[in-house]
């Protein structure tokens, strides 16, 4: 089979009115140079997880989104970034929470799946086993950008002044992830974050959570998610897609897009990506807009941001 790839930049897209063409340009030909990373591994033979690392690298490694440099601050000024990795084939899985380092989290995740018997690494027991793990370490100010500090003071001095929140989704769900499905049928899904603006330190959001903004069967479908993460996580959004293929015999499109409409309902802002071994894609959102590339049955790249 063809094998197709699609990633996202988080659903904490500049408001369209915000946007600038130049921006729009830029995030676009960012979109499309990340997707081509993880295309060209699968076009050349490699495994689905191979692709999704790839991409979630590029990802990390391009400031305009919330993962590796251009991570968010907490509310104490610094950096604890979320990443996970799951196979579709065996549910083989690895994540880290709360980390500051590694240049490329996603690889600090894979780090945990391939070197160690367990799935999810946080705190000092996550650095510790990170140092010994021949991984590009990097010191704290590389991650941060003078964009994300300005978006971090304007926050605390909002709250400080007790001022409604302005809802504004480029703060508040940056995430990057990529779903894949390779010529042999196997899926993969990577998420990597660096969590909200001024978050409070210690949080962990979906992204490193199995089931939740992280999921992989061949089964049924790899999904990587994006937006608020506390509702993806009390709905257990990647599953319940899984287990809606897998129990009520629902596609894909059905199964995520309900997903991602009831989440919205109860007040879950955000979206997802997914792909089934059929190589059928779909990325559903219920904000604003949500950067997202993907690739089709001819190997063309498409990008978009908002809905159109």
């Amino acid at each position: 089979m063809t094998p197709v790839i699609a990633l996202h930049g988080g659903a904490g897209t500049i408001l369209p009115e915000r946007m600038t063409p130049e921006q729009e340009a830029a995030y676009h030909a960012a979109l499309r140079a990340c997707l081509k990373a993880g295309l060209d591994v699968l076009q050349q033979g490699g495994a689905a997880v191979d692709a999704v690392t790839a991409a979630v690298m590029a990802l990390e490694d391009e400031p305009l989104f919330n993962a590796g440099r251009g991570a968010v601050f907490t509310s104490d000024a610094t950096h604890e970034m979320d990443a996970a990795v799951m196979l579709g084939d065996t549910r083989a899985c690895g994540a880290v929470a709360g980390i500051c380092g590694p240049r490329h989290p996603i690889l600090a995740a894979r780090a945990v799946m391939e070197r160690t018997e367990h799935v999810l690494l946080t705190g000092a027991g996550a650095a510790t086993f990170l140092a010994g793990a021949d991984l590009e370490m990097m010191p704290p100010d590389w991650f941060g950008t003078p964009a994300r500090r300005a978006a971090l003071e304007a926050e605390l001095e909002r709250r400080r002044l007790n001022l409604p929140d302005d809802g504004d989704p480029a703060r508040k769900h940056g995430t990057v992830g990529a779903v894949a499905c390779d010529g042999e049928g196997h899926l993969a899904a990577a998420t990597s974050t660096g969590g909200m603006t001024a978050k409070l330190p210690g949080r962990v959001g979906d992204s490193p959570v199995i089931g939740a903004g992280t999921w992989a069967d061949d089964e049924t479908a790899a999904i990587s998610a994006t937006g608020h993460g506390e509702y993806f996580i009390r709905w257990a959004a990647g599953h319940e897609i899984d287990a809606r293929m897998r129990w009520a015999g629902q596609d894909l499109v059905r199964a995520a897009g309900d997903v991602v409409s009831e989440l919205g309902a109860r007040g879950g802002s955000g979206g997802l990506i997914a792909v089934d071994r059929q190589g059928n894609v779909t990325l559903p959102f219920n904000s604003p807009g949500m950067y997202r590339a993907w690739s089709d049955g001819e190997g063309r790249i498409h990008t978009r941001i908002f809905r159109d």
